[in-house]
């Protein structure tokens, strides 16, 4: 039985596979992953990334001066770019560059999440709320049966993904010549409506996440694929809370 495909690279197919039985591992001595083991290590890495975005929230806060926190966003920014591909290439590191690119993260957002905080009061907490609620719904969808992760919906979603991944990039390279996308960076209904499509594409990658880490456990993957599951996790759930928070900066600034 082939292995499930996500969009998330860190959670993709080729990163559960190793050598030997039908889940691309030889078969395991010692333990191999859990749910409860992946799901608590998610929770310290949570832990992690709310502690430094505290940090720079408060430090954001005190000074009102973006300054403050920038060198330490750039840190974080940078930090977690490497740490990240360090994981996903060495994924039995994950136990140490997991947390530490938690941390880094947590850097980047909580400077982020206070500077917006700033301008439209209470907009951190509701994008929080919404990426958790999110979360627990979909969660529970996937759980329940509700939604089943079919071959066409993954194809669909990783495409889809794809072309988010993109529209990104080449918002980025033209913004290098000073080309701006202002009608589709503003706050119009056209701005809005990409917002809503590609927060619902973060959303249903975590259905891909579930669906890659419960592979993971049913094959018997190594232990350390707990820290590396609940990494691919953390990922998505950043690029969630970045795009809540976007969609709500458009809908406040129409108000």
């Amino acid at each position: 039985m082939a292995l499930m495909r996500t969009s998330n690279p860190a959670l993709n197919e080729r990163q559960f596979r190793g050598g030997g039985n039908m889940g691309g591992y030889p078969m395991q001595l010692g333990e191999t992953m859990t749910l409860n083991g992946t799901v608590n290590k998610t929770g310290i890495l949570l832990v992690c990334a709310m502690a430094t975005a505290y940090w720079t929230w408060e430090q954001f806060l005190a000074t009102g001066n973006p300054a403050s926190v920038s060198g330490w966003m750039m840190l974080g920014l940078i930090g977690g770019l490497v740490l990240a591909m360090v994981t996903i290439f060495k994924k039995e590191w994950a136990g140490v560059t997991a947390p530490a690119y938690a941390l880094c993260e947590g850097l980047v957002l909580g400077g982020l999440s206070a500077m917006f905080e700033a301008r439209w009061p209470g907009i951190a907490i509701e994008a929080v709320s919404l990426t958790f609620g999110v979360l627990f719904v979909l969660l529970f969808a996937y759980r329940s049966r509700l939604i089943r992760v079919t071959q066409k919906m993954r194809l669909g979603i990783v495409a889809a993904t794809g072309a988010v991944m993109l529209f990104y990039l080449a918002q980025m390279v033209l913004g290098l010549f000073h080309v701006r996308f202002t009608t589709l960076n503003g706050s119009g209904p056209l701005s809005i409506g990409i917002s809503l499509v590609i927060v619902g594409i973060a959303a249903m990658n975590l259905v891909l996440d579930f669906d890659m880490i419960e592979t993971g456990v049913r094959v018997g993957a190594p232990k350390y694929m707990e820290w590396y599951g609940a990494f691919g996790l953390m990922v998505t759930l950043v690029w969630l809370y970045m795009e809540m928070l976007s969609l709500l900066s458009k809908l406040n600034s129409r108000r």
